[in-house]
């Protein structure tokens, strides 16, 4: 396990995230810490040689397309269903005084 996380680390991380630490919890994140560098560490002994970096897992792109109206101006026959309508809009009652 690695030795890199001092106790100054701890304290500094705790203060970051605003987090009052016992010694106990002190030491667990110490060792989690250090199990996490020790994780990172053995990642970088993959060969990556040849593998393109890439920030998704599945291939994304664009998807823009030209906006184009498609259904005209259809206001007076969704007006007919109006109760009651007033210089082609809606005429609701007033809800405040």
């Amino acid at each position: 396990m690695s030795n890199r996380i001092s106790d100054e680390t701890i304290e500094y991380v705790g203060m970051l995230a605003k987090l009052t630490l016992s010694g106990e919890e002190k030491e667990q994140a110490k060792r989690d810490m250090g199990r996490m560098l020790d994780y990172i560490d053995k990642l970088n002994e993959l060969d990556t040689a040849g593998v393109e970096p890439m920030s998704h897992i599945f291939p994304v792109r664009n998807v823009f397309r030209e906006d184009v109206v498609t259904n005209g101006d259809e206001s007076e026959k969704i007006l007919r269903n109006a109760p009651a309508r007033k210089d082609g809009m809606f005429m609701v009652p007033k809800t405040f005084a």
